[in-house]
């Protein structure tokens, strides 16, 4: 897995297109990602890395750019 594959994903499908995405970069503050958004977002991540849909208990507090490549390792290490 690369966490800069995951990186590309999330620069890719922001509203708010970055010169380049950091760990520490807030998803919605600094990248202008809403509710909606973060949901396509999502998939797109569980689809690019083959993994199960997301519940919902295991987003809460996904919020920058670091936890959601924590999580994708995560989730591929348990797979």
């Amino acid at each position: 897995m690369s966490a800069q594959r995951v990186r590309e994903i999330i620069a890719t499908m922001a509203p708010d297109t970055p010169e380049s995405v950091t760990d520490t970069q807030d998803l919605i503050a600094d990248l202008g990602f809403d509710s909606l958004r973060l949901m396509e977002l999502t998939v797109v991540l569980e689809r690019a890395f083959d993994l199960p849909p997301y519940r919902p208990e295991q987003l809460a507090g996904v919020l920058t750019v670091g936890a959601v490549v924590g999580l994708i390792e995560r989730s591929l290490e348990a797979a």
